[in-house]
């Protein structure tokens, strides 16, 4: 039996706890300024891991929040693993986030425009790399999602040999609660080498039971979702306990 991971998310943008509609920069919510309490809170409520994303760093701007990242992975360590993503573009930046003590960087943009990155920093780093692939209508975006990158997502699937897994962010859902594309991911999983951890829309509890029962996918992100109350993140775990065989 493959155990379900269901990753709560912190995106930080400043400092604080945000969530974007759609990934629009200009229609964020922020739900808080403690991100380290966040991730606390969600370790209590049994998860296993933590996902981040640093939208400043993801858009280009200085990585103001890997002071933050570092804080939090510090009181994680031991009781869960942190994933991040958000500006990983090169091997020091993955170097910095492993010695911060986070277990799997996640790269996107830059894994997109040299896919041997990704093998490279799987080498020289020695911590997991997952590739982001954030996509709106199947094609490939990238710098924060402010750009298309032309690539089609089922095609870069089989780009990348070393990745740990693969992050598919449905960008038109992302923050929408209205449910995941599942015919997409479904199809996405079938022609992925690796792992699949799905992302975007996540509205209710059973969406991540939908989720776990599409072969290849073994996680969901989910976010806005727990912050909006629609369910807990006890409910979401409750909802995979056994994990998918």
């Amino acid at each position: 039996m493959t155990a379900f991971v269901v990753f709560p998310a912190i995106d930080l943008r400043g400092g604080n706890v945000v969530r974007l509609r759609q990934g629009d920069y200009a229609d964020e919510t922020i739900y808080g300024d403690d991100p380290l309490a966040v991730a606390e809170s969600f370790v209590a409520a049994g998860a296993s891991w933590v996902h981040m994303v640093d939208l400043d760093a993801a858009k280009g701007d200085p990585a103001v929040n890997r002071p933050v990242i570092a804080r939090v992975a510090t009181a994680l360590s031991g009781l869960a693993r942190l994933q991040v993503g958000g500006g990983v573009r090169t091997v020091a930046d993955a170097a910095a986030l492993a010695d911060a003590g986070v277990a799997r960087v996640v790269m996107g943009s830059a894994a997109v425009r040299e896919p041997a990155l990704v093998a490279d920093v799987s080498a020289r780093v020695g911590v997991d790399v997952a590739v982001g692939l954030d996509h709106r209508g199947g094609v490939l975006a990238t710098e924060g999602w402010t750009r298309s990158s032309g690539v089609n997502l089922v095609e870069a699937l089989g780009m990348y040999p070393t990745a740990a897994c693969a992050v598919i962010t449905d960008i038109s859902r992302d923050g929408m609660l209205v449910g995941p594309d599942i015919e997409g991911l479904t199809t996405a999983a079938r022609n992925a080498p690796m792992p699949v951890i799905a992302s975007g829309g996540v509205g209710a509890v059973a969406d991540i039971v939908a989720l776990c029962a599409i072969p290849n996918i073994e996680g969901v992100i989910t976010g806005k979702a727990i912050y909006e109350g629609r369910f807990t993140l006890a409910d979401a775990l409750r909802s995979v306990e056994g994990g998918k065989s």
